[in-house]
């Protein structure tokens, strides 16, 4: 391990928890962000004149470039001291909430999105490997609690706060109102923060993370394709270069001993068993998040507000329950928060399915807090059972993939919800009809979903106990 002098690595601590705040508080604001203007698209849409396949790549676009960025942050970490990441995070932030309010046209607007991702792509998985760094064994379950509070709570209420900036002002004031916090957190931060572990410099595998980067960007291309007519073809095309891409970039890692992320981490089980059910309630989450603003707009007729509101109850559920679902981990055992977790996930998306063409708005917020509360429980408890059963040379690696991952399904679980909301087009049916039919094919899918977690988990523990 290479050393630095001793003024690099900090000897004196502030308390760690001052760190974790700080960081903490700078991803939940660009987290919140990142799902507020899914309760302004029909707004874009008439503002721009875009489709709404076009439009949700302001959610989508701002979703893989988090993703891209988290794919290089076990190099980042490893290479640039914590304060410089942070730093740059809460710029690009800024920078980015500068463009969208003033943006002129859509693409302005989008091209803003993108900038700003980079604040999360880089605070979030800083956030997670601070904590990795600094918390003991017995106590990372309640840390990482702490922590998942962010990722969990900050989508669902990013549509509540579009909502209600959208009912009051301009969604322009969604960005001109988070300026003033980051610049707050900002000074925070570089008070809190400090080093350490010692940083060195070492040449990055640029052609891996370019062969990755195509992949990401061509799988989502393609789900996107399937809301355009005849866009089978594009998918076609879009999936058979992912695949291509793919490949190579398994080839290169074979001969490359440049720095990205260590694949070793995909032989582990503890990993590969707690990696998919992980992404898969994040596909869900962002997936959801999109699609019920949206359903009680096109099917209820409810204003803009209110669509964001009704995923509040559920999230005010999720903050309170944080703290206890992580010391129900370290505590009660592992099986216990990630089956029941999961229980909830899959009764509830039975019910969204048995009732989606004629929920009312109140029973849409019952079942989504319902819901929220038992993937919150599973989710951020699946990725913390799996890091706590690898060894600390993988824990950077794979936390970077966990980010990656979960970002990735966010964005296509966005798409996908388009494409089902989309997919019922009946001529016989209204559009309301019709967007209620196919948000009752998601939840078929999403349930569906809940069965294959329990096969994952049932897998995770036999390898790991």
């Amino acid at each position: 391990m290479p050393t630095l002098p001793k003024e690099t690595v900090s000897q004196k601590r502030n308390h760690p928890l001052l760190a974790i705040s700080a960081i903490a508080a700078m991803t939940f604001l660009g987290i919140l962000i990142e799902t507020s203007m899914n309760v302004t698209f029909p707004t874009l849409m008439k503002q721009f004149h875009v489709s709404l396949s076009t439009v949700q790549w302001v959610t989508t676009g701002y979703l893989l470039t988090v993703a891209l960025l988290m794919l290089v942050s076990a190099f980042l970490k490893r290479r640039f001291k914590n304060k410089q990441l942070f730093g740059c995070a809460v710029l690009l932030f800024m920078v980015g909430d500068i463009m969208c309010a003033l943006a002129p046209t859509y693409w302005f607007l989008l091209a803003g999105r993108l900038v700003q991702a980079g604040c999360v792509g880089i605070s979030a998985p800083l956030m997670n490997n601070i904590i990795l760094e600094l918390v003991p064994r017995n106590k990372l379950g309640t840390y990482m609690g702490f922590a998942n509070l962010i990722l969990i709570v900050a989508p669902a209420l990013g549509p509540t706060f579009g909502g209600a900036v959208v009912s009051l002002a301009d969604w322009r004031m969604i960005f001109w109102g988070t300026l003033p916090f980051a610049v707050v957190f900002l000074i925070l931060g570089m008070i809190a923060i400090e080093q350490y572990s010692p940083t060195e410099k070492y040449p990055f595998d640029w052609l891996r993370f370019g062969l990755l980067s195509v992949a990401m960007i061509m799988l989502l291309m393609g789900m996107n394709a399937l809301t355009l007519p005849n866009g089978i073809w594009h998918f076609t095309a879009d999936i058979s270069v992912t695949v291509l891409m793919l490949a190579l970039f398994i080839w290169r890692s074979r001969h490359s001993h440049k720095a990205l992320f260590r694949l070793t981490v995909f032989k582990r089980p503890a990993f590969i068993y707690s990696f998919l059910p992980y992404v898969l309630l994040q596909f869900s989450n962002l997936g959801i998040n999109f699609m019920l603003p949206s359903y009680v707009q096109m099917v209820n007729g409810a204003a803009a507000f209110l669509g964001g509101l009704i995923l509040f109850p559920g999230s005010v559920l999720n903050a309170a329950g944080q703290p206890f679902y992580g010391i129900m981990l370290d505590r009660y055992g592992d099986k216990l928060p990630l089956y029941l977790g999961n229980t909830f996930y899959f009764v509830m998306m039975g019910c969204f399915a048995i009732f989606a063409r004629q929920m009312s708005i109140l029973w849409v917020t019952i079942f989504y807090a319902i819901y929220a509360g038992g993937r919150a429980m599973a989710f951020g408890n699946t990725m913390t059972y799996g890091l706590k059963n690898l060894i600390q040379q993988e824990q950077n690696d794979a936390n970077a993939l966990y980010g990656t991952g979960q970002q990735i399904a966010g964005s296509i679980g966005t798409t996908v919800m388009a494409v089902f909301m989309t997919a019922s087009n009946s001529a016989g049916l209204s559009m309301a009809q019709n967007v209620a039919r196919g948000t009752q094919m998601a939840f078929v899918m999403l349930a569906l979903i809940g069965l294959l977690n329990y096969w994952l988990y049932w897998r995770l523990f036999k390898f790991t106990n």
